[in-house]
């Protein structure tokens, strides 16, 4: 799924990485357990997470993931995007839960890792 099928499937609001919404998506995964996602080896990916913090970013980066989406209409603070913007990554807010994004996500074709 291209990240611009899961910015339109999510209702979301971009924040972080235009030009990459061309690039692909195959697997999903969700959690506010940044140690949980650590264990993950999957490429094209992204992360579903209600943890709006640099913790996450960090993470994600250390992950090779390149697309996080933010649920629970949690707002991405600045230091995020500017750590985002310096790996490439794409930061999307969504207003649903992360049940309701997941659901959506895993209908429109979206693989969960596991």
């Amino acid at each position: 799924m291209k990240i611009s099928r899961l910015l339109e499937v999510l209702d979301g609001e971009l924040v972080c990485g235009e030009r990459f919404l061309d690039n692909e998506v195959l697997w999903g995964f969700a959690s506010d357990l940044m140690s949980d996602v650590l264990t993950l080896d999957t490429d094209k990916l992204v992360l579903v997470t209600g943890l709006n913090n640099l913790q996450t970013i960090r993470t994600a980066e250390m992950a090779d993931i390149e697309c996080v989406v933010f649920v629970r209409n949690k707002k991405i603070l600045p230091p995020m995007i500017e750590i985002a913007s310096e790996h490439e990554m794409v930061l999307i807010e969504c207003r649903f839960s992360m049940f309701g994004a997941i659901a959506r996500l895993y209908e429109a074709g979206l693989k969960p890792v596991y």
